[in-house]
């Protein structure tokens, strides 16, 4: 799943931006974001930010946003919405979450959604000191008082959360255990405009498994369950 995923940054970003803008029909990604940390006015670095799937919900908030991903493919997309909403307090960035071009002591709100994961996939000897250095990051760019969030995967298909590999279950417990950070799930199911736009989305990204559970139990709402770590420095 590795080079599954990689291929997808690299070549199929408009397939994934379908997707995942049919996640969270019932806006609770927001919600809850406002809760942890209220966004008007804040200056955000957003590390990872793919095809803006983040982005777009805070722009319209926040002070200013510094959005950052490792792929010029997915952050194309991401820069073109951005150009289309009218907004202009927004700059991104091709970097690795391991080192921004971002000032110290910057941001109010450092956050990253669904990127932090993949270190225990694309290096599953060392992901604790590589993700350790995307935390690192994320302290360094803010400001006393400041507020990392990191939002994950807690399962696909699933109307509880349950991580879905040990690799993610290593990480999350990391966070909490070795890093003191705070954490919470929520509901954010994808609901998709038919049955085959289902089994075609699914199918792309998460694999004949799922999709063919998706066709079994016609889940054109297909339960998805996410995760919030939060820490303020």
């Amino acid at each position: 799943m590795t080079d599954h995923f990689q291929q997808i940054y690299s070549h199929h970003a408009d397939q994934y931006d379908a997707l995942v803008a049919r996640e969270d029909y019932e806006g609770n990604i927001l919600k809850t974001l406002q809760r942890i940390r209220p966004l008007d006015g804040v200056d955000v670095v957003e590390f990872g930010a793919g095809t803006g799937r983040l982005t777009m919900l805070l722009a319209p908030h926040v002070g200013s946003m510094r959005v950052y991903d490792g792929s010029a493919h997915m952050l194309a997309v991401a820069t073109d919405k951005l150009k289309r909403s009218g907004l202009n307090h927004w700059e991104t960035t091709v970097a690795d979450n391991r080192s921004l071009p971002a000032a110290d002591a910057s941001a109010d709100l450092a956050i990253e959604g669904w990127s932090f994961g993949h270190f225990g996939g694309w290096y599953p000897d060392s992901w604790r000191e590589e993700a350790g250095k995307a935390l690192a990051e994320m302290r360094r760019v803010l400001r006393p008082g400041g507020t990392a969030i990191l939002i994950e995967t807690m399962g696909t298909g699933y109307e509880t959360p349950q991580p879905p590999t040990p690799g993610l279950t290593a990480l999350y417990a990391w966070l909490e255990t070795e890093h003191g950070f705070s954490s919470t799930s929520i509901r954010t199911d994808y609901r998709f405009e038919s049955l085959e736009e289902a089994e075609k989305l699914s199918r792309f990204f998460f694999g004949d498994a799922l999709a063919d559970e998706v066709v079994r139990r016609n889940w054109v709402i297909l339960p998805e369950c996410t995760g919030f770590w939060w820490k303020t420095f």
